[in-house]
C-alpha cells in the first residue's frame, strides 16, 4: 500500500500531461495538492515537515533553475531586439544549407557546450529557440534539443553531477567519471543519428547520417574518455562538445556542393564577433568563474552569500546561494553586456526582461510545483520506498534496472545532480548486498540520470518557453518518451552485461 500511494503522484503526472493533454501548469498544481495529501495522510508528514519542504523546493526552483531559465530566454530575445539573431541564423546556414548539420551543430554541438557550462536548462533553452528562429516547427525544435541534452548531462555545470556523487559515495572521482563515459559510449553513437534521423528520414540519406553519426561519436566518446580517465568530471563535456563542433562545422563545409562553396558569405568578421557578443561573454564568464580557476572560483563564492536554514524532519536543511557565481547571473550580466555592445539602451534591456518575465509565467508556476512536489517526495520518504520496492524485487538482475532509478530521480527532481543525491547511496549499498562494484552501479545512477532529462517536465517547461508553445507539455512528453525508454534500456543492459 506504502508502494502503491508512492507511485501515485509520478503516474498522475504523466497520465495528466501525456494523455488528457493537460498544459505543465494545470497537471504539476494538481499533482502537488494530491502529493501533500499522501504525505500528509499515507506517510504521516507534520503539517510543519509539509510546509517547510513545500518552500524548501520552491527556493529551490527560484534559484537556480528559474533564474537560469530566465536569463537565457532573456538574452535569446535581446538578440531579436538587436536583430543581431538574423546574422546567427546567416552564419549557421553559411556553415551548411544541410538542415541535418544545423540541428546537429546546435543541439550536439552548441547545446552540448551550454550544459557542459552552464547546465540547469540553458542547452535546452538557446538551441531550441534559435532552431524556431531558423524555421524548424516549435514541437521538433523542442523535441531534438531534448533529446540532445542527455549524455552531456553526465557531466553538466562543470562535471557537477559526478562531483557531488563522488562526495555522496565517497567513491573516486576518475574511477566514477570514466565508468560514466564507458556506460555512455554506445549512445554517444546513437544520439546523433536519432537527431540526424528525425531531421531528414529519407533511406537514401541514411548512409550519410550513419557516417556523420559514427564521425561525432567516435570524437566524443574518445576525447570524453580521456580527459575522464585523466583530468576527472570537470573537462568531459566541455573537450567533447568543443571537438564535435569543429568535426561538424569541417563535414558540413568538405560536403557542401560546389554552389555553396562558391557562394562567398556576405559577413564581416566584426559582425559576426557583435552578434556572438552575448553568448561569447556568457561562456567567458562561466569559464572564469568555474573550477578551472579554483583560487578566484573560491574568492567568488564566499562573497555576496544568501543562506537560509529550514527545519525538516527534525533536522536543519541548509539552503545557500553564491550570487557571483550563479549561472543566472553570470548569464544576466552577459546578456547586459552583450546588449549594450550590440546597440541596445540600457531602458530597452529592462522592457525586454519584463517582457520576458511575463511570458515566462506558467512556466514559474510549473516548476515551483514541480520542484516542490519532488522535495515532498524526498523528505516524506516516497522516493527512498520506491527505491527500495524496485532493488528487493529485482534482486540479482538489479544492475539491469539500475538507470531506472536515475531516471526517476532526474524525472521526479528535473537534475542529474538531485538524482544523485537522492540515489547515489542507495546504488553503492546495494552494490555492497549484490557484490558488484559501487563505482560501476553508482556511475548508472548519473547515466540513468541522464535519461530522464529527456522527459523531466522541468526541461520540458523550459523547452515550450523557448519556443513559446506554454501548454503543449504534453504533446512534448508523448513525443519523447519513446526515446527516453530506449536509453535506459539501452544503458540498464549495458550496466548489467559488464556488471
Amino acid at each position: 500500500m506504502t508502494l502503491i500511494l508512492a507511485i501515485i503522484p509520478v503516474l498522475l503526472l504523466i497520465i495528466l500531461m501525456a494523455f488528457f493533454k493537460m498544459s505543465g501548469d494545470k497537471s504539476s498544481i494538481i499533482s502537488l495538492v494530491v502529493t501533500m495529501l499522501i504525505a500528509l495522510f499515507g506517510f504521516a508528514f507534520s503539517v510543519d515537515n509539509l510546509f517547510y519542504s513545500f518552500l524548501y523546493g520552491a527556493l529551490k526552483a527560484v534559484s537556480p533553475i528559474l533564474i537560469i531559465i530566465l536569463m537565457a530566454i532573456f538574452s535569446y530575445n535581446v538578440l531579436l531586439k538587436t536583430e543581431k539573431m538574423e546574422i546567427i541564423k546567416q552564419q549557421f546556414a553559411s556553415i551548411s544549407t544541410d538542415k541535418s548539420i544545423q540541428v546537429l551543430l546546435l543541439t550536439w554541438g552548441f547545446g552540448g557546450l551550454l550544459e557542459a557550462m552552464a547546465g540547469f536548462g540553458t542547452a535546452v533553452a538557446i538551441p531550441a529557440a534559435i532552431l524556431i528562429s531558423l524555421g524548424f516547427k516549435p514541437i521538433f525544435s523542442a523535441t531534438v534539443s531534448l533529446i540532445a541534452n542527455s549524455v552531456a548531462t553526465a557531466f553538466g555545470a562543470i562535471g557537477t553531477p559526478v562531483l557531488v556523487l563522488a562526495k555522496e559515495t565517497n567513491l573516486d572521482v576518475l574511477n566514477l567519471s570514466t565508468n560514466v563515459v564507458l556506460q555512455l559510449s554506445v549512445l554517444m553513437f546513437l544520439i546523433p543519428l536519432v537527431l540526424l534521423f528525425l531531421t531528414d528520414p529519407k533511406l537514401k540519406s541514411l548512409p550519410k547520417n550513419l557516417f556523420l553519426a559514427l564521425l561525432v561519436g567516435s570524437v566524443s566518446l574518445v576525447s570524453q574518455y580521456l580527459a575522464a580517465r585523466y583530468m576527472g568530471a570537470e573537462s568531459p563535456a566541455i573537450i567533447g562538445s568543443i571537438l564535435s563542433i569543429i568535426v561538424i562545422v569541417l563535414y558540413g563545409k568538405l560536403t557542401a556542393s560546389k554552389e555553396e562553396k562558391a557562394r562567398k558569405s556576405s559577413l564581416k568578421t566584426k559582425d559576426i564577433l557583435n552578434a556572438w557578443s552575448i553568448y561569447l561573454l556568457i561562456l567567458f564568464l562561466i569559464i572564469l568563474t568555474s573550477p578551472l580557476f579554483p583560487g578566484l572560483r573560491h574568492t567568488l563564492e564566499n562573497n555576496w552569500i544568501t543562506r537560509i536554514s529550514l527545519p525538516i524532519n527534525a533536522s536543519t536543511v541548509n539552503y545557500t546561494i553564491s550570487w557571483l557565481t550563479h549561472a543566472g547571473v553570470l548569464l544576466f550580466v552577459g546578456t547586459f553586456i552583450g546588449g549594450l555592445i550590440q546597440g541596445a539602451k540600457v531602458k530597452d534591456l529592462f522592457i525586454v526582461l519584463w517582457n520576458t518575465v511575463k511570458q515566462l509565467k506558467k512556466t514559474f508556476v510549473t516548476v515551483i510545483c514541480l520542484v516542490g512536489l519532488s522535495t515532498i517526495m524526498d523528505a516524506s520518504g516516497m522516493i527512498a520506498v520506491i527505491a527500495t520496492a524496485l532493488a528487493t524485487a529485482t534482486g540479482s538482475l538489479y544492475p539491469l534496472f539500475a538507470p531506472v532509478i536515475g531516471c526517476l530521480g532526474t524525472f521526479i527532481t528535473g537534475s542529474d545532480t538531485s538524482s544523485n543525491i537522492l540515489f547515489g547511496k542507495l546504488q553503492a549499498s546495494v552494490a555492497g548486498q549484490i557484490h558488484v562494484s559501487p563505482d560501476w552501479l553508482s556511475a548508472a545512477n548519473t547515466v540513468g540520470a541522464t535519461g530522464g532529462k529527456i522527459i523531466s517536465p522541468q526541461s520540458i517547461a523550459i523547452a515550450t518557453s523557448a519556443g513559446n508553445q506554454q501548454g503543449k507539455e504534453g504533446e512534448i512528453l508523448k513525443a519523447a518518451i519513446p526515446y527516453a525508454l530506449a536509453y535506459v534500456v539501452i544503458t540498464g543492459i549495458i550496466v548489467y552485461i559488464f556488471s
